[in-house]
């Protein structure tokens, strides 16, 4: 696990897959997506992170058949607990389900264990001590080889991390999505947590390549999200400009400066941006050779904050399903 776990740090930037297969439009095709991991891994990518959700399963059978034969030379993560059954999406934190999960996800992923599982969701009908009690379970059976939590709130992660111990807690973070530093940055610290971000470039925002809501394809997830509506997103847009300025001036990509601002966060703070592009794939890795000075994040923290950005991260169906601390 010590080398495993090392792959997990350095670089500080993984590679979040989902994208691939599931949320950001037309899934990629399979002989395409595979040339893709290929390329990821041979730029120095060694964090892979996808889920049972993911494609209803196909992401995780995409990241089997691309990586399986290098299967001791990187970290895979994934994720249980939140999955579609039956054409809906289903919440789903008891034991038999997660331990269920697991099996079928390492046929998926062509593997005898996985380095790192999330319990992707918190299950509000399930006490958190009964998800983890199961995935420790899981942990003695060799199946996986550390539990983490996926947007849970601080108080959560406290609860969890008595039962049995986290090495992890992935939650949304970037400039645009702050709610981290209410308490969970602070907690994954105290607790010698790893904080892992996804979303770190905004869900594309930071980048700059969606200017306008008609750039997105149907079935985007962004549709369905208020800050890409057409009132906000029009505010939104306004703050991107001076954004892109101070990338420039620095000798930054936007999609650069966004990763380095979340990296500068924290020495436990990893990033796992997605992307299906491999030209995007390389940009991003690079960041985590990157460092910001502290007057350029202090303006970055004035320009892009939870007080700046136009509109909720999530919509009322959305918001019901995390359990992370809000503004």
């Amino acid at each position: 696990m010590a080398d495993k776990h090392s792959l997990f740090l350095d670089p500080k930037i993984g590679l979040g897959c989902m994208n691939l297969s599931h949320a950001y439009g037309v899934p990629v095709e399979e002989d395409e997506a595979i040339k893709a991991l290929h390329a990821a891994f041979d730029m120095g990518y060694r964090h892979f992170d996808t889920a049972t959700l993911y494609g209803g399963g196909r992401n995780e059978s995409l990241v089997g058949k691309a990586l399986s034969s290098r299967r001791n030379e990187f970290f895979l993560a994934s994720k249980c607990g939140m999955a579609n059954v039956d054409g809906k999406k289903e919440i789903n934190g008891r034991p038999e389900n997660l331990k269920k999960q697991c099996e079928a996800s390492l046929k998926r992923l062509n593997t005898d264990h996985i380095d790192l599982y999330y319990l992707h969701r918190k299950d509000p009908d399930v006490a958190i001590e009964e998800s983890v009690g199961a995935l420790g379970d899981l942990v003695k059976e060799g199946k996986i080889g550390a539990i983490a939590l996926s947007e849970v709130s601080a108080e959560t992660l406290r609860k969890a991390h008595q039962e049995h111990a986290i090495a992890a807690l992935q939650s949304e973070y970037s400039l645009w999505t702050r709610n981290p530093e209410i308490a969970c940055l602070e907690a994954t610290k105290d607790l010698g947590i790893t904080f892992v971000a996804f979303s770190p470039v905004a869900r594309g925002y930071l980048t700059g390549a969606v200017k306008d809501r008609s750039d997105l394809t149907q079935g985007d997830i962004r549709l369905n999200m208020p800050r890409f509506d057409d009132e906000h997103y029009a505010r939104n847009l306004a703050l991107l400009k001076d954004y892109e300025a101070l990338a420039k001036k620095w000798g930054y990509s936007p999609a650069q400066l966004a990763l380095s601002w979340v990296l500068s966060q924290g020495e436990h703070v990893v990033a796992i941006p997605g992307t299906r592009f491999v030209s995007h794939m390389e940009e991003n890795l690079s960041a985590s050779s990157l460092k910001l000075a502290g007057d350029q994040v202090a303006e970055l923290n004035e320009l892009i904050n939870q007080n700046t950005v136009s509109g909720p991260r999530y919509n009322a169906a959305q918001q019901k399903e995390i359990d992370t601390e809000e503004f």
